[in-house]
């Protein structure tokens, strides 16, 4: 005698969904909303650029004007990734250009060193503006802001830079 191979005892029908339908809008094999696999509540992928808004918008600002414009291209397909970069391309370039205007000057006219000190505030605001841009792009999830104290004056230009991009 042979033995019997394991499953249901023959003369039972197979097992199969449960008696009933599903409910409507689903399919059979599809898993409702927020239940596929690799997702994560609160988390937006960009469009097609292989980085989220969040990562996106942080290394726009991560070394200030030079990583700004690398993300304006890389992040193109994002809008808000770019206005980030247009963003930290326009403010923090203007510092680095401000600074270097202050810096010829400084060394042209000695002015009891008071132009000097004007350059050293322009770096110390520079380099609070950087790690408030820093933390408000991580912390906000890649989601647009305007830089404190001169958000009035440099987002006209960024949004004008971000929409240039294709």
């Amino acid at each position: 005698m042979q033995n019997q191979p394991p499953g249901p005892p023959s003369g039972t029908p197979p097992p199969g969904p449960p008696p009933g339908n599903p409910p409507s809008g689903y399919d059979q094999g599809t898993p409702p909303p927020g239940n596929q696999p690799g997702y994560q509540p609160g988390y937006q992928p960009s469009a097609t650029s292989g980085i989220d808004k969040r990562t996106g918008a942080f290394l726009a600002y991560l070394l200030g004007w030079i990583t700004g414009l690398i993300m304006l291209f890389v992040g193109k397909n994002d809008p808000d990734v770019k206005y980030h970069a247009a963003q930290s391309l326009v403010f923090f370039g203007g510092l680095q250009v401000l600074s270097i205007i202050l810096s010829i000057v400084s060394g042209i006219v000695h002015l009891f060193g008071f132009i000097s000190i004007v350059g050293y505030l322009v770096g110390l605001f520079a380099f609070i503006m950087w790690i408030v841009c820093l933390y408000k792009a991580w912390s906000g999830g890649g989601a647009r802001f305007e830089i404190p104290l001169v958000g009035g004056v440099v987002t006209p230009y960024a949004e004008q830079i971000a929409n240039s991009v294709n």
